[in-house]
């Protein structure tokens, strides 16, 4: 009853900047992207394409908002600014003359109408895995949220291959058949890697080749040629915190922001193949958030993982003792060994220094993110300037 109330609430406040902005959307191609993983890659991919055939775009994610050659903030923890801001962000990007604009958009803000104004060209969802249940409360709630962005959007962009694709059937219905796109590898998707060529993007892992083909999908519907976007492709860069390999010397380091069941098996199942020694993975689970899926980090990463360290990744109120209890529950028969070290940046002294030739240490969760919350408030915390700290007192040459 109360999350209505606030949803309510959120309701008019999105009405009244809309006003005061004057439906600043209204005049942009907006393409909105959903999804568990992979939303700001995807996000970024098509930005990229987008300015590199010349067209004037911004974006709003997860890493924050590029309006025209400017990058701002959008506060700690953010993906889909509030209505505020997000108004705000439309306008400027009007003001500098973009055509276009990418956004990210999370469950909880399509729940609360953020969006609310925005006539969204283009709706894209990457895959839907069991996330958020601590504020959608069932996985066919949070499925029918995310399924919202497809109903609002004049072309629905899906994942044909993922297991949620047949539970989008309100979404599918409501759309003419030319204006529901899908992508995949197998059989019957429209763009595929048998139609399209995906072979020169500069990306690694089955799952980001998943991501390429959701923008390119989104891109020839907004009607770009394949010519422009596999040259585009060929200059793509991931966003940080993506398979960020942040120092390569006789080990590795890597920092990703992995942080769901589903993120940690595509990643590791990825790593695995190509890592000779053995993977560190070190990780922790973020406090007052979907508590369900720790086990099954848990499980995931002992099962691929050779030394999986259990540490703090924003507890918030909640005791990271227990955080780390409950995702150790769920490992029952560990690759290797499990460790426990709640202090984030001893545990990744640790992982660090036990490294030998050719293993990978695998630092997931907080990627780029530039706060810890500790239980007080965000506290400062950049993850690359503690690796680059400790790979210095080993007298490393450091890559980052």
């Amino acid at each position: 009853m109360w999350q209505k109330i606030k949803n309510i609430y959120h309701f008019f406040i999105a009405v009244f900047w809309n006003i005061l902005f004057l439906f600043p959307a209204r005049r942009l191609k907006v393409i909105g992207v959903t999804g568990t993983d992979g939303k700001t890659t995807t996000v970024n991919l098509i930005y990229h394409i987008l300015k590199e055939s010349g067209k004037r775009v911004s974006m709003v994610s997860s890493l924050g908002a590029v309006i025209g050659d400017k990058i701002y903030p959008i506060g700690f923890h953010v993906t889909t600014p509030q209505s505020f801001l997000l108004q705000k962000l439309f306008f400027k990007a009007r003001r500098q003359g973009a055509k276009y604009f990418v956004l990210e958009v999370t469950s909880h803000s399509l729940d609360q109408e953020r969006a609310l104004g925005v006539p969204f060209e283009i709706g894209v969802i990457t895959n839907l895995t069991s996330e958020h249940l601590d504020y959608h409360k069932t996985y066919d709630n949070y499925v029918k949220t995310k399924e919202k962005l497809l109903k609002k959007a004049k072309i629905a962009v899906v994942n044909k291959d993922d297991a949620a694709y047949q539970l989008l059937n309100q979404a599918k219905s409501s759309k003419d058949p030319k204006d529901w796109v899908t992508y995949g590898f197998f059989e019957g998707s429209e763009i595929n890697p048998e139609n399209f060529d995906i072979s020169n993007a500069n990306i690694f892992g089955e799952f980001n080749k998943y991501n390429v083909l959701a923008a390119v999908a989104a891109c020839k519907s907004l009607g770009l040629s394949d010519e422009e976007i596999k040259k585009a492709l060929l200059s793509f860069d991931l966003p940080k915190g993506r398979l960020d390999f942040v120092y390569r010397g006789e080990f590795g380091v890597m920092i990703d922001f992995a942080h769901t069941p589903n993120a940690f098996e595509q990643l590791l199942k990825s790593l695995r193949p190509i890592i000779r020694g053995k993977i560190i993975h070190v990780f922790g689970s973020a406090g007052e958030r979907d508590t369900l899926k720790r086990p099954y980090m848990g499980d995931i990463s002992a099962s691929f993982a050779d030394i999986v360290i259990l540490t703090t990744e924003d507890p918030r109120s909640e005791d990271v003792n227990k955080i780390i209890e409950q995702i150790e529950s769920g490992i029952d028969n560990p690759k290797g060994k499990i460790l426990k070290i709640v202090d984030r940046k001893q545990a990744i002294t640790a992982a660090i220094g036990m490294a030998k030739k050719n293993d990978l240490v695998l630092i997931t969760g907080k990627a780029a993110e530039n706060s810890m919350n500790l239980g007080n408030g965000e506290e400062p915390w950049d993850e690359y300037e503690v690796v680059r700290n400790i790979l210095s007192d080993l007298n490393l040459k450091v890559a980052i």
